[in-house]
């Protein structure tokens, strides 16, 4: 009986801390296959941003390696995510 109860307090405590943790990250990595004009296309189509906010975030994953290029709700992340997977970038979501 004592372990019934602590199962749910325990799931309870796990969805909390998704809730109230830090917000998810979309990383994206620098790749040598795609070009620019692809990356900022597909960034632009995934973050509904400018082309300048697109070029700054696609020349800062070509110089670092990696760009973190959204912050926020996991749902949102894992959009975006999807998105820029579509022309097989590579991703990685961070919590």
């Amino acid at each position: 009986m004592d372990e019934m109860n602590e199962n749910p307090q325990s799931t309870v405590e796990s969805e909390e801390d998704v809730v109230t943790g830090e917000p998810a990250k979309v990383i994206l990595f620098n790749d040598d296959i795609h070009t620019f004009d692809e990356v900022i296309g597909q960034l632009i189509k995934a973050l509904r941003c400018t082309q300048a906010r697109a070029e700054g975030l696609a020349a800062e994953a070509h110089n670092n390696g990696k760009a973190v290029v959204y912050s926020g709700e996991l749902i949102r992340c894992m959009e975006v995510s999807n998105i820029l997977e579509e022309i097989q970038l590579m991703t990685q979501i961070e919590m």
